[in-house]
């Protein structure tokens, strides 16, 4: 039985279409990303999957229950963790206050030094949320969630402006907490996130899931391994036509202030680029190479191109 499960979903807001009949199925013990543009429609649907706002129709389904109300809401609340986006803790509560106040929620808990001890926040037991940094707010943020010993877990873009340590200590909680056979549903921008945590991932775009998949799988759906990227500062661009025929191009997509290209044998695309380039008397301010990612298959489905097709 998937941990999470919803058929048809629709969520409007007057005209807008938030969610526009989504399907979903996310399998016990899975770490699930959500990804996609602002607006796409993933705080909402984590939202309706969280019991938070109702849908307009659809069914949903978590851990084999729905939220009718009542004793099943009940029960199932003690089951789940969540952290909202934007959580807002008291101030001038310590965070050992706060984890205490967050266990009295629940039938049972974790203690307050197992949950420190999860997030690593034991140091900061005595101080006040008000002077916590970034990081260790949203590592208190989600010790909150996982005070009750959930089974499953909502992470809402739960290292959304965090420096790059905080980041990956965020991603150490995260691991441990999926380690141990829990289940996780994750929205995110960062796609080295999605690609260091989830075993699939979904990409929305206006209310749709529009690709799905292991991130491996997507990466690959590319067609190639690698990705050029290149900028002029003067002279004649060549043609989307000149650049797809070049040897190993695979794809090209321009950009206002680049075009990226996607290919299978670098060491003959760039060359043949650049000599496509110095016969049109075009000089080079950007030219750079990376492995095809995550961030590209979003690019490439949710970009300019797309929506203009």
């Amino acid at each position: 039985m998937p941990a999470i499960r919803c058929t048809g979903l629709v969520k409007r807001y007057g005209d807008v279409l938030a969610v526009a009949g989504l399907d979903l199925a996310v399998a016990a013990g899975e770490c699930f990303g959500l990804l996609g543009p602002n607006g796409a429609g993933k705080t909402t649907t984590i939202e309706i999957l969280e019991g938070l706002t109702p849908p307009d129709a659809g069914d949903v389904e978590i851990l084999g229950l729905h939220w009718t109300g009542g004793a099943e809401t009940r029960a199932l609340r003690e089951r789940l963790g969540i952290q909202l986006q934007d959580t807002q803790l008291a101030d001038k509560l310590t965070v050992e206050e706060t984890v205490r106040l967050f266990r009295s929620f629940y039938r049972s808990s974790h203690t307050v030094d197992e949950v420190l001890a999860l997030v690593e926040l034991e140091e900061k037991r005595t101080a006040w949320v008000g002077k916590l940094s970034g990081g260790q707010k949203q590592r208190l943020a989600v010790a909150c969630a996982l005070v009750s010993r959930p089974e499953l877990l909502f992470l809402d873009e739960p290292t959304t402006g965090l420096d790059p340590q905080s980041r990956r200590q965020l991603w150490d909680v995260i691991g441990r907490f999926r380690a141990a056979g829990g289940t996780i549903l994750l929205t995110t921008h960062y796609m080295e996130e999605a690609e260091r945590l989830c075993d699939r991932v979904a990409i929305m775009d206006h209310g749709k899931i529009i690709a799905l998949g292991t991130p491996g799988s997507l990466i690959a759906s590319l067609g190639a391994e690698h990705v050029v990227e290149f900028a002029l500062a003067d002279g004649a661009a060549p043609t989307v036509d000149e650049l797809a025929a070049l040897p190993g191009v695979r794809a090209v997509r321009p950009a206002p202030d680049r075009t990226a290209l996607t290919v299978a044998e670098v060491h003959r695309a760039v060359p043949a680029l650049l000599a496509l380039l110095e016969r049109r008397g075009a000089a080079l301010s950007l030219l750079a190479t990376h492995h095809a990612t995550l961030e590209d298959v979003f690019v490439t489905l949710t970009g300019r191109q797309l929506r203009d097709a």
